[in-house]
């Protein structure tokens, strides 16, 4: 077998084991899952209550947006603005576009939340942060580590089809979860106690009962997925109505590869603490539901860390005052 060159990153940065309070320290890789990616935020407050020190962090696609907003002291000022959008909201923060490789130019939702949260050079964070992202000519993933953190997350989210890839030193880059959904693998390098990853694609789940908006939901998404399959040709021999939406095919058919990706990556590097969401507690796209999964990344963050200790045979670090 032919060996895989390693993946290009900019600089590398370390974070120095034990963190100033003496707490344990923690590498954190954050997974992509678009919307279910909100459930990173209440795994997020989960460990630091549970008295772990996050000193370097790794994200593809919904995990660099929010590994990078943690990194920068503000996620509490995302989490209190994403938990109040509405369906509608969300719709206002997509440009749509026909051309340029993707249906939705990005700009608009990066530039909101560089006017709600600021921007940073990487570099100048606290603590160490990477976010993942996949050049499409060289083939290859991208470890990026300096520039404007950003330019760096719209990078790392640019799911082919649905945003445009970003240009970013002279590279075409996409999502970076197509090669790497759950990047612990830049975390190796750093120095701290334990290495965490975060996963939104565990293995799927029975659905719980839905909230009573569910059905406009559904009928929302349909009539998207509807209006996308209209711009494409239908199967031959197919009917169309037998066939699933393009969005809910997009969506499903990315779930799938991605999941599976992600097992086989963390099978082969192996965290120390892995947490994990059911790939169908949401679709990519529902970020109005994002006060029930950042309470469920919360709850699977807790019980994932009690078995973990039951399981070492340690007892849980010591919660800060």
């Amino acid at each position: 077998m032919a060996d895989i060159d390693p993946p290009e990153h900019d600089i590398q940065t370390t974070a120095p084991a034990g963190g100033p309070s003496g707490r344990p320290t923690v590498a954190l890789a954050l997974g992509a899952g678009g919307a279910k990616g909100l459930a990173h935020i209440g795994a997020i407050e989960e460990i630091e209550a549970a008295g772990y020190e996050v000193v370097a962090i790794a994200g593809s696609s919904m995990g660099a947006l929010i590994g990078g907003i943690y990194a920068m002291g503000k996620l509490d000022v995302y989490r209190d603005w994403v938990s109040t959008l509405a369906k509608l909201d969300v719709l206002r923060l997509l440009d749509w576009t026909f051309t340029g490789g993707g249906l939705i130019k990005g700009e608009k939702i990066i530039g909101t939340l560089r006017q709600l949260i600021g921007d940073v050079h990487i570099e100048d964070l606290p603590l160490a942060f990477t976010a993942v992202a996949t050049d499409l000519d060289r083939e290859r993933e991208v470890w990026i580590t300096r520039g404007s953190l950003f330019d760096a997350i719209r990078a790392s989210i640019a799911i082919p089809t649905i945003f445009r890839p970003h240009r970013l030193g002279g590279r075409l880059l996409v999502d970076g979860a197509l090669l790497n959904p759950v990047p612990v693998t830049p975390l190796i390098r750093e120095h701290a106690d334990y290495l965490f990853a975060v996963s939104v694609d565990g293995p799927a789940e029975r659905a719980q009962a839905e909230p009573q908006e569910a059905h406009d939901d559904e009928s929302h998404r349909g009539r998207i997925g509807e209006w996308l399959g209209k711009l494409l040709p239908a199967g031959s021999g197919v009917p169309r109505e037998a066939a699933p939406g393009a969005l809910e095919l997009l969506n499903q058919s990315m779930d799938l590869m991605q999941a599976n990706l992600s097992r086989l990556r963390l099978a082969a590097y192996v965290p120390d603490l892995l947490i994990q969401m059911p790939r169908n507690v949401s679709t990519a796209f529902e970020f109005h539901r994002a006060r029930e999964l950042i309470e469920l990344g919360r709850h699977r963050a807790r019980e994932a860390l009690r078995l973990w200790h039951e399981r070492e045979g340690s007892p849980p670090a010591e919660t800060a005052d």
